[in-house]
Protein backbone atom coordinates (compact mmCIF):
# COMPACT_ATOMS: atom_id res chain seq x y z
CA UNK A 1 0.00 0.00 0.00
CA UNK A 2 1.08 3.71 -0.74
CA UNK A 3 2.30 5.94 1.95
CA UNK A 4 1.12 9.20 2.16
CA UNK A 5 4.04 12.10 2.65
CA UNK A 6 4.01 15.92 2.87
CA UNK A 7 6.45 18.65 2.90
CA UNK A 8 7.05 22.49 1.51
CA UNK A 9 7.74 21.75 -1.94
CA UNK A 10 8.20 18.36 -4.13
CA UNK A 11 11.74 17.89 -3.96
CA UNK A 12 11.64 17.84 0.01
CA UNK A 13 8.84 15.60 -0.22
CA UNK A 14 10.23 13.13 -3.06
CA UNK A 15 13.76 13.12 -0.26
CA UNK A 16 11.49 12.29 2.71
CA UNK A 17 9.41 9.57 0.43
CA UNK A 18 13.15 7.64 -0.43
CA UNK A 19 14.23 8.07 2.90
CA UNK A 20 11.34 6.26 4.65
CA UNK A 21 10.75 4.03 1.77
CA UNK A 22 15.06 2.93 1.91
CA UNK A 23 15.33 3.36 -1.95
CA UNK A 24 16.22 5.40 -4.36
CA UNK A 25 13.62 7.90 -5.92
CA UNK A 26 13.65 6.65 -9.42
CA UNK A 27 12.88 3.10 -7.57
CA UNK A 28 9.39 4.83 -6.29
CA UNK A 29 5.56 4.94 -7.68
CA UNK A 30 4.54 8.18 -6.94
CA UNK A 31 1.53 9.95 -7.24
CA UNK A 32 0.99 13.53 -6.37
CA UNK A 33 -1.92 14.14 -4.34
CA UNK A 34 -1.65 18.03 -3.85
CA UNK A 35 1.10 20.49 -5.38
CA UNK A 36 2.76 22.98 -3.74
CA UNK A 37 1.95 26.44 -3.03
CA UNK A 38 2.85 29.70 -1.73
CA UNK A 39 -0.31 31.08 -1.27
CA UNK A 40 -1.24 34.91 -1.20
CA UNK A 41 1.03 36.89 1.46
CA UNK A 42 1.59 34.21 3.21
CA UNK A 43 -2.27 32.86 3.37
CA UNK A 44 -3.86 30.01 1.81
CA UNK A 45 -0.21 28.12 1.52
CA UNK A 46 -0.22 24.83 0.29
CA UNK A 47 1.88 21.90 1.10
CA UNK A 48 3.39 19.29 -1.31
CA UNK A 49 1.49 15.75 -0.72
CA UNK A 50 2.25 12.87 -2.55
CA UNK A 51 1.47 8.90 -1.88
CA UNK A 52 4.50 6.61 -3.00
CA UNK A 53 5.73 3.11 -2.58
CA UNK A 54 8.39 0.94 -3.76
CA UNK A 55 8.36 -0.50 -7.35
CA UNK A 56 7.27 -4.23 -7.77
CA UNK A 57 11.03 -4.80 -9.39
CA UNK A 58 13.08 -7.50 -9.03
CA UNK A 59 16.43 -6.30 -9.42
CA UNK A 60 15.82 -3.48 -6.78
CA UNK A 61 18.60 -3.95 -4.25
CA UNK A 62 18.10 -1.91 -0.32
CA UNK A 63 20.64 0.49 -0.09
CA UNK A 64 21.44 2.76 3.06
CA UNK A 65 20.87 6.64 1.61
CA UNK A 66 23.07 9.13 4.04
CA UNK A 67 20.06 11.15 5.62
CA UNK A 68 22.27 14.57 4.73
CA UNK A 69 21.92 13.26 1.30
CA UNK A 70 20.73 17.11 -0.29
CA UNK A 71 19.79 18.50 -3.71
CA UNK A 72 23.41 19.95 -5.23
CA UNK A 73 23.34 23.92 -3.84
CA UNK A 74 23.74 25.79 -6.77
CA UNK A 75 26.22 28.24 -4.49
CA UNK A 76 28.41 25.32 -4.08
CA UNK A 77 28.80 24.46 -7.94
CA UNK A 78 29.22 28.71 -8.05
CA UNK A 79 31.99 29.07 -6.16
CA UNK A 80 33.67 25.69 -7.64
CA UNK A 81 33.49 27.02 -11.01
CA UNK A 82 34.23 30.36 -10.34
CA UNK A 83 37.82 29.00 -8.84
CA UNK A 84 38.29 27.57 -12.46
CA UNK A 85 38.10 30.82 -14.24
CA UNK A 86 40.49 32.90 -11.18
CA UNK A 87 43.53 32.63 -13.17
CA UNK A 88 41.66 34.05 -16.44
CA UNK A 89 39.59 36.56 -15.47
CA UNK A 90 40.51 40.24 -15.58
CA UNK A 91 40.15 42.49 -12.96
CA UNK A 92 38.08 44.93 -14.67
CA UNK A 93 34.93 43.44 -15.09
CA UNK A 94 33.19 46.43 -16.92
CA UNK A 95 31.50 45.09 -19.88
CA UNK A 96 32.33 46.79 -23.34
CA UNK A 97 29.20 47.91 -25.58
CA UNK A 98 30.17 45.06 -28.63
CA UNK A 99 30.27 42.54 -25.68
CA UNK A 100 27.91 40.16 -25.26
CA UNK A 101 26.04 39.40 -22.01
CA UNK A 102 26.36 36.09 -20.78
CA UNK A 103 22.48 35.84 -19.97
CA UNK A 104 21.72 36.88 -23.60
CA UNK A 105 24.05 34.72 -24.87
CA UNK A 106 22.41 31.93 -23.04
CA UNK A 107 18.61 32.81 -23.65
CA UNK A 108 19.42 32.69 -27.33
CA UNK A 109 21.17 29.82 -26.85
CA UNK A 110 20.04 28.96 -31.13
CA UNK A 111 18.66 32.16 -31.80
CA UNK A 112 21.86 34.03 -33.32
CA UNK A 113 24.19 32.65 -35.95
CA UNK A 114 27.25 31.31 -33.90
CA UNK A 115 29.26 34.22 -36.17
CA UNK A 116 27.42 36.22 -34.09
CA UNK A 117 27.56 34.57 -30.94
CA UNK A 118 31.51 34.23 -30.54
CA UNK A 119 33.21 37.11 -30.97
CA UNK A 120 36.51 36.54 -29.65
CA UNK A 121 39.18 33.69 -30.91
CA UNK A 122 38.51 30.18 -29.67
CA UNK A 123 41.19 28.32 -27.63
CA UNK A 124 43.65 27.30 -30.00
CA UNK A 125 43.84 22.97 -28.70
CA UNK A 126 43.25 19.76 -30.49
CA UNK A 127 39.46 18.29 -29.80
CA UNK A 128 41.44 15.30 -27.26
CA UNK A 129 43.57 17.47 -25.24
CA UNK A 130 40.73 20.32 -24.77
CA UNK A 131 38.04 16.96 -24.12
CA UNK A 132 40.56 15.68 -21.25
CA UNK A 133 41.09 19.02 -19.84
CA UNK A 134 37.41 19.53 -19.26
CA UNK A 135 36.67 16.01 -18.62
CA UNK A 136 39.35 16.53 -15.68
CA UNK A 137 37.66 19.59 -14.41
CA UNK A 138 34.05 18.59 -14.60
CA UNK A 139 34.66 15.32 -12.35
CA UNK A 140 37.07 17.37 -9.84
CA UNK A 141 33.69 19.86 -9.74
CA UNK A 142 31.11 16.58 -8.75
CA UNK A 143 33.48 14.47 -7.17
CA UNK A 144 32.25 15.52 -3.91
CA UNK A 145 28.61 14.73 -4.67
CA UNK A 146 26.86 11.62 -2.75
CA UNK A 147 24.42 10.71 -5.80
CA UNK A 148 25.18 7.34 -7.56
CA UNK A 149 25.80 8.61 -11.12
CA UNK A 150 28.27 6.84 -13.76
CA UNK A 151 31.17 8.53 -15.09
CA UNK A 152 30.31 11.55 -17.08
CA UNK A 153 30.43 11.94 -20.60
CA UNK A 154 32.61 14.80 -21.99
CA UNK A 155 32.49 15.34 -25.78
CA UNK A 156 33.99 18.64 -27.82
CA UNK A 157 33.63 19.57 -31.03
CA UNK A 158 35.34 22.53 -32.33
CA UNK A 159 33.73 22.95 -35.40
CA UNK A 160 30.83 23.41 -34.15
CA UNK A 161 32.23 25.20 -31.11
CA UNK A 162 30.20 22.81 -28.95
CA UNK A 163 30.77 20.79 -25.49
CA UNK A 164 28.63 18.01 -24.88
CA UNK A 165 28.29 16.44 -21.34
CA UNK A 166 26.23 13.92 -20.28
CA UNK A 167 25.14 12.61 -16.85
CA UNK A 168 23.85 8.80 -16.48
CA UNK A 169 23.75 6.50 -13.68
CA UNK A 170 20.85 5.50 -11.22
CA UNK A 171 20.82 8.61 -9.03
CA UNK A 172 21.32 11.02 -11.75
CA UNK A 173 18.11 12.23 -12.10
CA UNK A 174 18.84 14.25 -8.53
CA UNK A 175 20.64 16.58 -10.04
CA UNK A 176 17.89 18.61 -11.48
CA UNK A 177 15.42 16.96 -9.28
CA UNK A 178 12.32 14.82 -10.42
CA UNK A 179 10.60 16.90 -12.79
CA UNK A 180 13.96 18.61 -14.19
CA UNK A 181 13.12 21.82 -12.58
CA UNK A 182 16.86 22.76 -12.24
CA UNK A 183 18.23 21.64 -15.39
CA UNK A 184 18.18 25.43 -16.24
CA UNK A 185 19.92 26.49 -13.75
CA UNK A 186 22.66 23.74 -13.97
CA UNK A 187 23.23 24.20 -17.52
CA UNK A 188 23.57 28.05 -17.12
CA UNK A 189 26.04 27.77 -14.88
CA UNK A 190 28.26 25.34 -16.11
CA UNK A 191 27.49 27.47 -19.57
CA UNK A 192 28.76 30.14 -18.03
CA UNK A 193 31.82 28.66 -16.69
CA UNK A 194 32.54 26.79 -20.51
CA UNK A 195 32.24 30.10 -22.35
CA UNK A 196 33.72 32.31 -20.15
CA UNK A 197 36.78 29.91 -19.94
CA UNK A 198 36.78 28.27 -23.57
CA UNK A 199 34.19 30.36 -25.68
CA UNK A 200 32.10 27.51 -26.60
CA UNK A 201 28.77 26.36 -25.79
CA UNK A 202 26.98 23.59 -23.91
CA UNK A 203 24.77 20.86 -24.51
CA UNK A 204 24.00 19.07 -21.24
CA UNK A 205 21.89 15.45 -21.11
CA UNK A 206 21.37 14.43 -17.58
CA UNK A 207 19.47 11.21 -17.00
CA UNK A 208 18.23 11.72 -20.78
CA UNK A 209 15.73 14.55 -19.47
CA UNK A 210 16.74 16.50 -22.63
CA UNK A 211 16.44 13.42 -25.54
CA UNK A 212 13.01 13.60 -23.64
CA UNK A 213 11.90 17.04 -23.75
CA UNK A 214 12.91 16.92 -27.63
CA UNK A 215 10.83 13.65 -28.54
CA UNK A 216 7.72 15.37 -26.53
CA UNK A 217 8.28 18.83 -28.17
CA UNK A 218 8.68 17.51 -31.80
CA UNK A 219 5.17 15.17 -30.85
CA UNK A 220 3.91 18.74 -30.43
CA UNK A 221 5.37 20.56 -33.65
CA UNK A 222 4.15 17.34 -35.99
CA UNK A 223 0.61 19.27 -36.34
CA UNK A 224 1.72 22.88 -36.42
CA UNK A 225 4.00 22.69 -39.15
CA UNK A 226 1.14 20.86 -41.15
CA UNK A 227 -0.58 23.99 -40.00
CA UNK A 228 2.06 26.44 -40.75
CA UNK A 229 2.35 24.61 -43.96
CA UNK A 230 -1.38 25.67 -44.71
CA UNK A 231 -1.98 28.89 -43.75
CA UNK A 232 1.32 30.32 -43.48
CA UNK A 233 0.98 31.77 -39.77
CA UNK A 234 1.23 30.12 -36.10
CA UNK A 235 1.37 31.32 -33.09
CA UNK A 236 2.88 27.99 -30.46
CA UNK A 237 1.66 27.72 -27.02
CA UNK A 238 3.86 29.22 -24.08
CA UNK A 239 6.93 27.28 -23.75
CA UNK A 240 9.95 27.86 -21.37
CA UNK A 241 13.48 26.96 -20.58
CA UNK A 242 14.87 24.70 -23.22
CA UNK A 243 11.36 23.74 -24.89
CA UNK A 244 11.99 27.12 -27.12
CA UNK A 245 15.29 26.57 -27.89
CA UNK A 246 14.53 22.97 -29.36
CA UNK A 247 11.27 24.76 -30.87
CA UNK A 248 12.97 27.34 -32.44
CA UNK A 249 15.56 24.99 -34.06
CA UNK A 250 13.45 22.63 -35.01
CA UNK A 251 10.81 25.61 -36.74
CA UNK A 252 13.64 27.83 -38.40
CA UNK A 253 15.37 24.21 -39.95
CA UNK A 254 11.69 23.53 -41.34
CA UNK A 255 10.97 27.18 -42.61
CA UNK A 256 14.35 28.72 -43.62
CA UNK A 257 12.36 31.23 -45.50
CA UNK A 258 9.65 32.06 -43.21
CA UNK A 259 10.18 34.93 -40.23
CA UNK A 260 10.63 32.65 -36.97
CA UNK A 261 10.94 34.25 -33.93
CA UNK A 262 10.93 34.21 -30.02
CA UNK A 263 8.08 36.56 -28.35
CA UNK A 264 7.41 37.79 -25.30
CA UNK A 265 3.85 38.51 -23.34
CA UNK A 266 3.45 41.42 -21.03
CA UNK A 267 3.95 38.77 -18.05
CA UNK A 268 7.55 37.25 -19.73
CA UNK A 269 6.29 34.39 -21.08
CA UNK A 270 7.87 33.83 -24.21
CA UNK A 271 5.86 31.83 -26.90
CA UNK A 272 7.15 31.37 -30.57
CA UNK A 273 5.88 33.38 -33.97
CA UNK A 274 5.80 32.06 -37.21
CA UNK A 275 4.91 34.19 -40.22
CA UNK A 276 5.64 35.38 -43.71
CA UNK A 277 8.65 38.01 -43.89
CA UNK A 278 6.93 41.72 -44.54
CA UNK A 279 8.15 43.32 -47.42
Amino acid sequence: MPKKFEAKTLEEVYEKASLALDCSINDLDIEVIQSPSSGFLGFFAKKAIIEAKRKNNKNNHKKEYNNNKQDIEVETLTTQLNKLNNSTKKEDNKLNKNQVKKEKIFDDFYDRKKQEIHQTPIVKTDNENLKFKIKKEVDNLFSKICYEIDDIKVEVSQEEKMVYITFTGKDSALLIGKEGYRYKALSYILFNWINEKYNMMLKLEVAEFLANQEEAMNNYLVPVIEKIKEEGYFKTKILDGILIHIALTKLREEFPKKYVAVKTTQKGDKYILINEYRK
